[in-house]
């Protein structure tokens, strides 16, 4: 016989919306979970073998159920269904995750579940119930609101990264640098400027830039995520720029996906353009441009940054009915993470003179996690580590002598890694690759 619960989301046409403030939009979800672990094991079309074949960074570090998606889907069903109260290890699990997208991925290529959007749900709901999130995001959220940077750095020294390259007062591209480039990855920040005077663009800065609010966002502080969100929109709105470029696949996910759904719009509804690095640099040198006739002569791999690749995918607010079987109405178009910013960056590593380009057995939707994003580093380090060091292992399988990313928590967590083992990879950012191959 079937229970209250059953009875709630059987009957015809129960409404429901992809908001994240509301963990009743995901019960069905959650609920409909078969624990088949399509989100731990990389689909078998794509298996590359017995070694590299999980999906999923902190089911592979924990090996326990309620780590992987799975778990975390049931221990949130009966979060939703008010039978199961916080504590100290239920916090931990659903905070002890990168939320990288790979479960959804996974999840998507048979059920249709909305499972990245349960996770999220879930630490709104810790914050809302004022038991999220974990003390290290509390301090990095401290810090945003103190100094609009996470490292608690001071605001005006924000733009100290500007050398040679000077940007214009008022320009149709904006580059949003954000934190990490504008203070501890300097060198990135700088190459994009010269990326932008290789190719006779004229770029700007926000008057006043803020950080994006990636962690505050990610770990389920939506509120002070909202107000960043609003306050960034309206500032770029104000500058009159009509593409935002980013080389922080973090902050481009927020701008692009994340903005978007906290205020309640479609990407479209932005009213500029959102660009990461890859795409904006990848056109100009298809359009002759921006020419790399420098030669880098080594044996070279890129590692698809979650935020660039499936959880990159434009953002359109949904609300509809849910019926038998789960058919929805209207028709909601799923995000799959098949459409993410793959090519790109791999068309100019390609074009790159002297560059023999190598493929990850694990790449684009099925790549494996660095660990550092989403308030990872922060709260749990040793996963993050732990994630870096899997990825390493596949990267020396392929025999590569230079690991390129595109995001700067991408390439700290790397070098960190690659430093504590002794590894002889060179890490280095798209952005400098590019750089290294236009400069004489």
């Amino acid at each position: 016989m079937a229970n209250e619960s059953d009875v709630r989301y059987y009957k015809p046409k129960a409404e429901f919306s992809l908001d994240i403030t509301d963990i009743q939009n995901f019960v069905y979800d959650m609920s409909r979970c078969i624990k088949c672990k399509g989100c731990t094991w990389v689909d078998h079309t794509y298996m590359p073998g017995a070694k590299f074949m999980t999906r999923c960074p902190s089911a592979e570090k924990y090996q326990f159920d309620s780590y992987g998606a799975y778990g975390k889907m049931r221990i949130g069903h009966a979060f939703g269904e008010g039978v199961l109260d916080w504590n100290e290890k239920a916090l931990e699990i659903i905070y002890a995750c990168t939320l990288c997208g790979a479960c959804d991925v996974g999840c998507k290529r048979n059920l249709d579940l909305e499972i990245e959007l349960s996770l999220e749900s879930l630490r709104v709901k810790a914050v809302q119930d004022g038991v999220g999130p974990m003390p290290a995001h509390k301090k990095t959220a401290e810090n945003i609101a103190k100094n609009h940077n996470t490292y608690a750095a001071p605001h005006d020294k924000r733009k100290d990264w500007i050398a040679d390259v000077k940007p214009a007062d008022k320009a149709e591209v904006l580059y949003f640098v954000g934190c990490a480039a504008s203070y501890t990855n300097k060198e990135i920040a700088q190459s994009v400027a010269k990326i932008f005077k290789a190719a006779n663009v004229d770029f700007m800065l926000m008057p006043d830039e803020w950080c994006c609010g990636n962690t505050v966002f990610s770990v389920g502080m939506i509120d002070e995520a909202k107000a960043l969100a609003q306050r960034n929109v309206d500032e770029m709105r104000k500058t009159g720029a009509k593409v935002l470029v980013t080389a922080c696949a973090e902050g481009y996910r927020m701008w692009k996906v994340d903005y978007p759904k906290l205020l309640n719009i479609s990407t479209d509804e932005l009213g500029f353009k959102v660009l990461h690095l890859t795409e904006y640099a990848d056109q100009l040198i298809k359009d002759g441009a921006l020419n790399m006739n420098k030669a880098m002569n080594t044996r070279m791999t890129y590692h698809d940054a979650c935020s660039l690749s499936r959880l990159s995918e434009p953002w359109t607010p949904y609300e509809g009915k849910r019926q038998w079987m789960g058919c929805v109405e209207p028709r909601l178009e799923r995000r799959r993470g098949t459409n993410g910013v793959y090519e790109p960056p791999r068309d100019i590593l390609k074009a790159v003179p002297g560059v023999n380009y190598v493929e990850l057995p694990r790449m684009k939707e099925n790549a494996f996690c660095c660990g550092a994003g989403r308030g990872t580093r922060e709260a749990f380090p040793d996963l993050a580590t732990f994630s870096a060091e899997h990825r390493l292992e596949e990267i020396k399988h392929v025999g590569v002598e230079t690991l390129v990313t595109a995001c700067p928590h991408c390439k700290n967590n790397f070098a960190q890694a690659i430093k504590a083992h002794g590894d002889d990879v060179q890490v280095m950012d798209i952005a400098e690759a590019i750089c290294a191959s236009i400069e004489s």
